[in-house]
């Protein structure tokens, strides 16, 4: 669907290794594209840091850097004369994902040499000056839910970044309430726009119960993938960004660790350690 496509096209591939790509955490050696893809003659994989020449300009690629491989990595970032870096990095003080910025990694100042910087790792679209962290092109879980996903196109010589939204999303959230919505309103509703899709259904108001079981037995109808009932609202201050976050692992771990009473604790770290094993968790790491 994806790698034989691309090799249908001609078109060559410049891949770079990334973690989850790895089988040891402290080298890059056992990685799965190499087992996997070394049939395709199109894929060049990128497992040490490498200078390759774009378009008459120069990119320094650079992979997962970890223990075996971190002083190399320095020593190419260094001595580079490229004037644009790609790699899988993990930078100090972007957002992981929407609301949980890193507290470890390289400084960014680690990166002040080139004029644009482009990585991976970190699924939330964002960036800071010259660094861009480009996102996941797609939802992987409700921590992504109405945050824009998609592909970018770089320009090497004019150095401009065109960023495609993908159309596609995993994940709805839609609310019920009778107090605004009357029995037509709610039972003509469309619902077929949720089909296949996980989604999280919010109840406001329901003071006809009936009512409430016939929406939704209709939306259990129209076939989503799944379906969460969020009906205690009592925790909610009715901010939207409040019910977005409804449940979701992240919030209950770092409210949890806010609560712990050990004297002497570094919070902010034992919740840096919760959100990686979360993120490993969620990205099959074993």
């Amino acid at each position: 669907m994806f790698f034989d496509e691309l090799e249908k096209r001609k078109i060559n591939v410049h891949m770079i290794v990334g973690n989850h790509d790895t089988y040891y955490k402290n080298t890059n050696q056992v990685n799965s594209p190499e087992l996997l893809l070394y049939e395709y003659n199109n894929i060049n994989l990128i497992a040490e840091p490498q200078e390759l020449t774009v378009g008459g300009v120069g990119v320094l690629m650079m992979p997962w850097i970890c223990a075996d491989n971190y002083e190399q990595s320095m020593e190419a970032i260094k001595t580079s004369k490229s004037s644009i870096c790609m790699g899988h990095f993990e930078i100090e003080g972007f957002q992981m994902y929407r609301g949980a910025p890193s507290h470890d990694g390289l400084k960014p100042s680690t990166f002040d040499k080139f004029s644009v910087v482009f990585s991976g790792h970190y699924h939330h679209k964002s960036n800071k000056k010259h660094i861009h962290y480009l996102g996941n092109p797609y939802e992987l879980t409700w921590q992504d839910y109405n945050d824009p996903r998609g592909f970018h196109i770089f320009n090497v010589k004019t150095q401009k970044l065109k960023f495609v939204e993908n159309p596609n999303v995993m994940f709805k959230r839609l609310s019920y309430d009778d107090k605004v919505n009357d029995i037509k309103t709610i039972t003509d509703m469309d619902l077929t726009g949720y089909k296949g899709l996980y989604v999280k259904l919010v109840v406001v108001n329901k003071t006809n119960p009936y009512l409430f079981d016939v929406f939704v037995n209709k939306l259990y109808q129209v076939g989503p993938a799944d379906l969460s009932i969020v009906e205690d609202m009592s925790e909610l201050e009715g901010d939207d960004s409040d019910i977005d976050q409804t449940e979701d692992t992240p919030t209950i771990l770092n409210k949890y660790v806010d609560n712990l009473s050990t004297d002497g604790m570094d919070k902010n770290k034992l919740k840096n350690i919760l959100k990686e094993l979360y993120v490993e968790a969620l990205n099959g790491d074993d």
